[in-house]
């Protein structure tokens, strides 16, 4: 298997103004960095749903005096 080299990238980078246009770029790059810095995010902090679930499932199994 080959690398991806200088033209290559040239290439797709012309081929994507081409398709989305220049204006729409920025757009395109913010959607994808929002969604890497969530992923990320959701990485460092895999277990706190986990938490809130055992938290109320506990709350609801202890009867009230």
């Amino acid at each position: 298997m080959s690398r991806i080299g200088m033209p290559e990238l040239i290439v797709i980078l012309l081929a994507v103004i081409i398709l989305f246009g220049p204006k729409a770029l920025p757009d395109i790059a913010r959607g994808i960095g929002q969604a890497i810095r969530n992923f990320k995010k959701a990485l460092e902090e895999p277990d706190a749903g986990n938490e809130k679930k055992e938290d109320t499932s506990s709350k609801s199994s202890t009867p009230d005096a």
